[in-house]
């Protein structure tokens, strides 16, 4: 595929570009986007923080990626590690302290997003280097990312620390997405075993997913890092989303 011709810039320096950007198709799995503290705050950064949303746009001015960041204070009292919640975690504690006035530290990755028909380009590591080119203009040393590894799903069972933690021969990480990261020049830190929680019926599961979710214990979902875990006396289910957290020293 030949290198894209992009513009970067941000939703700050462009703001008609907000409807176009929010709008862009994505690939999520419909469950991903369920969970409660994500629809509360994801839809605010674009508002609220556009300094921190990049986006590229191709030679015809189509939007093809976007990357959604947040600064917080990492160093907060209370704080300190980056937290076993996550995502989740960071986006609370990212809106709580811009709403107290406290002072960042820190930028937290929160999304890097291709088009559909964008993927496979390398697309992701252009835009993971501009959120981090944008951090170090903002006078940030460091960027975290409690990452999403993508090739995970494909091995639900395989617990988060042993897949977090293998490489290939060259001494990159195995998952895709992870060796991205550390190309950037960033190291794992820790896993955060509760990243991102998502609770529903079995209706809602059956309506997000397809899959009848009528037995008890724990279900297989396509793009689910982890099994769902199913409790038809309760009708339930739960799905718990571990990421694997990376720090960029810039």
């Amino acid at each position: 595929m030949p290198v894209m011709e992009l513009k970067v810039s941000t939703l700050a320096e462009r703001p008609e570009m907000l409807e176009r950007v929010v709008g862009m198709a994505d690939t999520w799995p419909q469950f991903v986007v369920q969970d409660l503290v994500g629809n509360a705050h994801y839809g605010r950064i674009a508002h609220e923080l556009p300094q921190y949303v990049q986006f590229a746009e191709d030679e015809r001015g189509e939007v093809v990626a976007h990357a959604y960041s947040v600064p917080f204070a990492l160093a907060a009292e209370g704080r300190g590690r980056l937290p076993g919640r996550g995502w989740d975690q960071v986006l609370v504690w990212a809106f709580a302290d811009l709403r107290g006035g406290v002072r960042p530290d820190t930028v937290s990755a929160i999304s890097v997003v291709i088009a559909p028909h964008a993927q496979g380009g390398g697309l992701s590591a252009r835009m993971l280097s501009a959120m981090r080119d944008n951090a170090r203009a903002h006078g940030f040393g460091e960027v975290v990312a409690p990452v999403r590894p993508n090739a995970k799903h494909l091995e639900p069972h395989t617990p988060i620390e042993e897949y977090a933690r293998r490489v290939r021969p060259d001494g990159l990480p195995h998952d895709p997405w992870l060796r991205v990261h550390a190309r950037a020049g960033a190291t794992i830190d820790s896993v955060a075993p509760a990243s991102m929680t998502v609770a529903g019926s079995l209706e809602q599961w059956r309506e997000w997913t397809g899959l009848p979710f009528d037995t008890a214990g724990d279900i297989e979902v396509p793009g689910a890092l982890v099994p769902v875990r199913c409790e038809p006396e309760r009708d339930h289910a739960v799905y718990v989303e571990p990421n694997v957290w990376m720090r960029h020293p810039l």
